[in-house]
């Protein structure tokens, strides 16, 4: 009897421990151009990772409305994120990049942070999110 009410107990924590701890983060992207294309979010958890594109935890992509585009990651746990976006203007799936590397579509990354000579560090876009969720607006600047 006393194995049987051990076991539903630790069956039950686990289970408790799994609800309540997922969060929602709705990411906004405004001052688009224009409302061509597609708009990508990627969220990162990991800093080593950020911003590279095989590095994403999860990826939004949708057309934008009103030069704006809204996502929202759902079911994240608890903790320190960053958010890298841009505006694929001519659908064509990829960041385009000129000469020596320089951006050919808006882009973006949580927390205003800027670019200098090479994407920001991770603790600079970072932000914390909590159990309940959390909305943030990332300004492409147009």
């Amino acid at each position: 009897m006393f194995r049987t009410a051990l076991i539903s107990l630790a069956m039950y924590s686990a289970l408790a421990s799994g609800t309540g701890h997922a969060a929602d983060l709705t990411v906004t992207v405004t001052g688009l151009r224009s409302d061509e294309g597609d708009v990508h979010m990627a969220i990162y958890d990991r800093p080593e990772t950020f911003p590279k594109s095989d590095g994403m935890l999860s990826e939004g992509v949708l057309p934008p409305t009103g030069r704006r585009a809204t996502w929202v990651f759902k079911d994240l746990k608890p903790g320190r994120y960053a958010i890298a976006a841009f505006h694929d203007a001519n659908g064509n799936h990829s960041f385009d990049q000129g000469l020596f590397g320089i951006p050919l579509e808006d882009f973006g990354f949580s927390m205003g942070a800027k670019v200098f000579l090479s994407a920001p560090a991770f603790e600079e876009a970072a932000f914390l999110l909590e159990e309940e969720g959390r909305a943030i607006t990332i300004d492409l600047g147009n």
